[in-house]
């Protein structure tokens, strides 16, 4: 008898060798991602002079846009799909990238409009809603259907993130925190509103992108390239419109500051990847793990101290991640 041994291209072997290649290159991505997402908070607060950001935080916004414009335009070049700019560009392919532009401009003064009807932590705590209304508007706009395990699995995650930022709060008494002229919790009708708000549009936002994405047959690096030139003209604008006449655009910027902005730009790029051949559950998971790392990040390096309920959270999202993809 004579055994054949497959050795083609759709050979067992091979297979299984593109699939381990494949997971090593997802895990190294998103391992990065949560890195960067994670030490986004604890790089802000080195900047801080005398309690205050130095800079201005919409011209650094621009930078980010503008530098993921530059990339994706010498992304075009590098891999000679630049055949896509000589001709003018189709109206009904670069006007869907005006909409998640507009979003996430929205969402970006939706942040700091309600830290005005609530106190930081009642925000932190209560911005974890944008995992339930992503994971439904995912189902619901995509057509995904999530097995029970998986909807227990992002309530699982949910709840890490509600218990995360619960353990980070000051629960003194309240005679003794007014005492100390500090911020008690308080949340208004308007700011809940608005907080519901900011959920919904942060997870239409993933949620569109990832459509638009997936449904045209376009290089990664074009459609980065039509969603950052939005967003550059939008951020231009409020960015110009907000810094005072006599103050510079770069002012306060330091190393750290452009380490902040490398961060971003890596992470806007490579959330693209993520959107486009993942899915935007996956950027949940993400922004959840980073969680973990912007702790141990504060520990290291502010000096903060890590809380009995941290590890519950660990697990927590270590159980949601195991049900999901399972």
């Amino acid at each position: 008898m004579i055994v054949i041994k497959s050795v083609g291209p759709h050979s067992p072997g091979r297979i299984k060798r593109q699939w381990v290649s494949s997971r090593i290159k997802w895990g190294v991505l998103l391992g990065l991602m949560v890195l960067i997402y994670g030490s986004h908070a604890p790089l802000i607060s080195l900047t801080k002079v005398e309690g205050r950001v130095p800079f201005s935080s919409s011209s650094c916004v621009l930078m980010i846009e503008l530098a993921k414009l530059l990339i994706s335009l010498l992304s075009l070049f590098l891999t000679g799909a630049t055949s896509a700019l000589t001709a003018p560009p189709n109206l009904l392919l670069v006007a869907p990238y005006a909409f998640p532009a507009v979003l996430y401009t929205l969402n970006n003064n939706l942040a700091v409009l309600m830290q005005a009807y609530m106190d930081p932590s009642s925000y932190q705590i209560l911005s974890n809603l944008k995992i339930a209304s992503t994971a439904m508007l995912y189902s619901f706009c995509l057509g995904k259907r999530l097995q029970r395990a998986q909807w227990l699995a992002l309530g699982l995650l949910m709840a890490a993130g509600v218990c995360h930022s619960y353990s980070s709060l000051d629960l003194e008494e309240p005679a003794l925190a007014e005492a100390e002229d500090r911020p008690r919790l308080h949340i208004t009708a308007w700011g809940l509103f608005l907080v519901l708000v900011y959920c919904f549009v942060s997870g239409l936002a993933a949620v569109y992108t990832e459509r638009v994405l997936k449904s045209q047959k376009l290089p990664l690096s074009l459609q980065n390239l039509y969603l950052y030139m939005f967003g550059v003209a939008i951020n231009g604008l409020s960015s110009f419109s907000s810094i005072a006449g006599d103050e510079s655009f770069l002012e306060g910027y330091s190393g750290v500051v452009w380490v902040i902005i490398a961060g971003q730009v890596a992470n806007g790029l490579l959330m693209s990847v993520v959107l486009k051949h993942g899915s935007g559950i996956t950027r949940l998971f993400v922004i959840s793990s980073s969680m973990l790392v912007n702790a141990l990040l504060s520990w290291a390096v502010l000096g903060l101290q890590l809380t009995p309920l941290f590890p519950i959270t660990c697990a927590t999202i270590a159980l949601a991640a195991y049900l999901y993809y399972r």
